[in-house]
This record gives C-alpha cells, sequence and structure tokens, in this order.
C-alpha cells in the first residue's frame, strides 16, 4: 500500500492526538464530592482545605497512570503517609511553596486508591490542599465507604503517636519521628475499618499542660489555633468516644515551679474533689454534644497507671459520679518502659482497646 505525504501527516497526526489523548490531565478539584476527607477540615476558604489534627486524611479513588496532589504547607514542618491501593507507603513532607507533589506514577490499567494521612501535630503548621491531578486515561471513581462505626479519640502525645518511630529510645521532638498512623488509636479504628477522628495534643491535659491551652479550651475548635474556629459538631456523630487524657495532669499538679501551675493553681495544688469534678465536667461536654455515643474513659499505657497511682481511681471516681450507663473506663496497663509507647507498646494498647470495645459494648 502506498501513502502520499498527505495521508502520512494525517496519520502522524492522528497518532499524536491519540497519545496525547491518553496522557490528558484531570484536576479534581478539593470541593469534588469523590474526595472523601477524614478529621475536623476546612472548606470554607475561596480556593483550598485547610488540615489541621493529626490523623487527617484526604482518600480517592480513580483510574489513571499517575496522580499528583496540589499541596501547600504554612511552615514546612508537617509529615504525610502516602498510601496507594492500601498495600504501598511513602512519607511526603511539602514545602511552602504551593506547587504538585507526585504521589504515583506507572500505575497499572484499572482501579486505583490513594490516600494522604496526616502524620504530624497541629502545632507544626497547617497544610492548604488544592486538589487532585490525574494522568493517563484519567477518571474518577466514586467513594466506597464501608464503614459501620465512627470513632473519636480525645488525648496527648499517646494518641498522637509522639516519637512512635525513634527507634534510639531517645523520645525525640523532631516531628520527623510522630506518626498518627501507628498510634494506638488509629490502629483500633483500622481495627474495625471505623471512621477516625483525632483531637489531640502532646503535653495537653485537662486541668493543666505543659503550655496554656488544655483540652477543654481547645477540643471544640476547628482550627485549635484559633480561638474564633468552633467545630460544628453536626458534621460528625461518633459511635464511640474514646477520652485517654490525665497523663500530664499527673506530673503537673506536682510541679509548683512551673508557670502554668501557677497561672492555673497558684501557690495551692489541686485537691482531689477538684481533679474529679474537672474530668467529670469535661466528659459531661462530650455527653452534650453526643447524647448516644459510647464513651470510654481511657488511661494508660504511662506513669499515670504504674502500681500504686490515684489516677485511675481519679477518674473511674468521676465516671461513676456521672451515674451514665454508657460512659465506661478502660485502664491499659502499665508500660513498665521509659519514654512514650513504641510501635509495640502502641499496638499492644490498640489490642487492648480493641478487646475491651469487643466484649463491652458491641457484644
Amino acid at each position: 500500500m502506498i501513502f502520499n505525504r498527505q495521508t502520512l501527516f494525517l496519520l502522524a497526526l492522528a497518532t499524536l492526538l491519540a497519545a496525547c489523548s491518553t496522557k490528558q490531565d484531570l484536576f479534581v478539584d478539593y470541593t469534588d464530592s469523590a474526595i472523601d476527607y477524614t478529621g475536623r477540615v476546612d472548606s470554607s476558604g475561596q480556593a483550598n482545605v485547610k488540615l489541621y489534627w493529626s490523623g487527617t486524611s484526604i482518600k480517592l479513588n480513580f483510574e489513571g497512570e499517575s496522580i499528583a496532589a496540589l499541596l501547600e504547607d504554612d511552615k514546612g514542618d508537617n509529615y504525610y503517609n502516602v498510601l496507594v491501593d492500601d498495600d504501598s507507603i511513602f512519607i511526603l513532607r511539602p514545602d511552602t511553596t504551593k506547587r504538585y507533589y507526585q504521589l504515583a506514577s506507572g500505575l497499572p490499567q484499572g482501579k486505583h486508591t490513594v490516600e494522604v494521612f496526616k502524620r504530624t501535630e497541629f502545632n507544626r503548621g497547617e497544610t492548604s490542599f488544592y486538589g487532585f491531578k490525574i494522568v493517563g486515561n484519567p477518571k474518577i471513581l466514586p467513594r466506597l465507604s464501608t464503614a459501620k462505626l465512627k470513632f473519636e479519640f480525645y488525648g496527648n502525645s499517646i494518641s498522637a503517636g509522639y516519637a512512635v518511630e525513634d527507634f534510639s529510645g531517645k523520645d525525640s521532638p523532631d516531628s520527623t519521628y510522630t506518626n498518627n498512623y501507628r498510634s494506638y488509636a488509629a490502629i483500633t479504628a483500622r481495627n474495625f475499618e471505623a471512621d477516625y477522628r483525632c483531637i489531640c495534643r502532646s503535653g495537653i491535659g485537662i486541668m493543666i499542660s505543659w503550655f496554656p491551652q488544655i483540652m477543654p479550651e481547645i477540643y471544640d475548635r476547628l482550627d485549635p489555633s484559633n480561638v474564633n474556629g468552633i467545630w460544628n459538631f453536626d458534621l460528625y456523630t461518633p459511635d464511640i468516644v474514646v477520652i485517654n487524657l490525665m497523663q500530664n495532669d499527673s506530673w503537673l499538679v506536682n510541679r509548683p515551679e512551673h508557670p502554668e501551675f501557677k497561672n492555673r493553681f497558684g501557690d495551692t495544688a489541686p485537691d482531689e474533689d477538684f481533679i474529679i469534678k474537672s474530668y467529670q465536667q469535661f466528659v459531661s461536654k462530650i455527653r452534650g454534644h453526643y447524647p448516644k455515643a459510647n464513651i470510654i474513659c481511657a488511661l494508660g499505657t504511662m506513669d499515670a497507671t504504674r502500681e500504686g497511682s490515684k489516677w485511675p481511681g481519679y477518674v473511674k471516681s468521676a465516671v461513676d459520679n456521672l451515674n451514665d450507663l454508657r460512659v465506661s473506663t478502660h485502664f491499659m496497663p502499665y508500660k513498665g518502659t521509659s519514654g512514650h509507647p513504641s510501635i509495640e507498646e502502641q499496638e499492644e494498647m490498640a489490642n487492648s482497646l480493641t478487646q475491651f470495645i469487643n466484649e463491652n459494648i458491641l457484644k
């Protein structure tokens, strides 16, 4: 068969156009309903969604050869786990420049899932997410949520997964080593294939923290750093709430020289009645937002649960005073090692909590 120049040109053009069509870009704006957000996110802005809290995630089902996320971090000190098809994971650290970050490439034909999960705490700053870009026969697939339960955790460094990946055992404050994904809280939620929210901050307490804010002052915020940014509790109603606080209180009530002791208590440490009532009042706040939720008042596994500690008793007394059949206690055994819980210890906590839920709430 003989082709003239014009025919050859048209064939070449058609081939080029076909190649271009298979490599076309598809931008998925942050407002697209196919994107599945987990956590308290702020979509009130004109151009992006803000990510603050530990464990916040963005998930999308799609078809395509590659996918990237358009991100911008205000400090460059946040870390994210990127999970592709639930079988591979790498760490992403967005910088302060708005740009695309490649999440996956060279993907085979068919359905894929990508999730961007916030490892770090809100004190590391906020991240702005603008959307995804898919290349190579791109297609957005619908959300396929199979979650039967909704969880919400309120906690401190233990729930945050602080230093969980510092294998030196030195409890480094570098945000590289914090990973909420490997905390007992996130693991427990995954054990039940449940929706997950985590309201946490290392060093925080109910009566006193290592810094000015305490949990009762920030637990109801969308942006934890903004006193005027109140979260709408009607947007998410958990079936199970886990409160694991008082570890920092147990340390700081014995430090009269600490600035926050003087700020909160003056010269006199709180007595047992004050401690119990403070805890009781916080649980009552949670109950006010979630009238039907099961609330687990947990404690552990650092030295607030060591043998002879009075703090489990304080929590139990507060729960007894509430006289609420849907409020229970669960104390995870003292781990008996220095520093914050390791990966293995976080997994043991998750196993303990999972067993408790199965035997006492879902039975």
